[in-house]
């Protein structure tokens, strides 16, 4: 299993804070970036799993939020016992 650092993120409108994320990614990956469908199949599968990390070091590790009622899955960190919105601070990726 790996352990995954996401460096940056991928949303459809850049300027949205409320637009659902598309893909997470990090420069030194092999694939640069996911797709959060293939996230989410890797971290249920419990193949790898994914965190986000700030300049101290701290980490923040990425769940999957079954909201239910028919809305798909999407992907949140997880810090201190409560989910946040880490993800959102992330920059956006650029292609490599």
């Amino acid at each position: 299993m790996a352990n995954c650092l996401v460096t940056c993120i991928t949303k459809p409108n850049v300027n949205s804070p409320h637009e659902h994320i598309t893909h997470v990614g990090n420069p030194a990956w092999p694939m640069k970036q996911l797709t959060v469908e293939d996230v989410i199949q890797r971290i249920n599968s419990r193949t790898d799993t994914f965190y986000v990390a700030d300049w101290l070091g701290n980490q923040a590790m990425i769940g999957v939020v079954n909201p239910g009622a028919g809305r798909r899955p999407f992907i949140r960190t997880y810090a201190d016992g409560k989910w946040t919105d880490n993800l959102l601070a992330l920059d956006q990726c650029r292609l490599y």
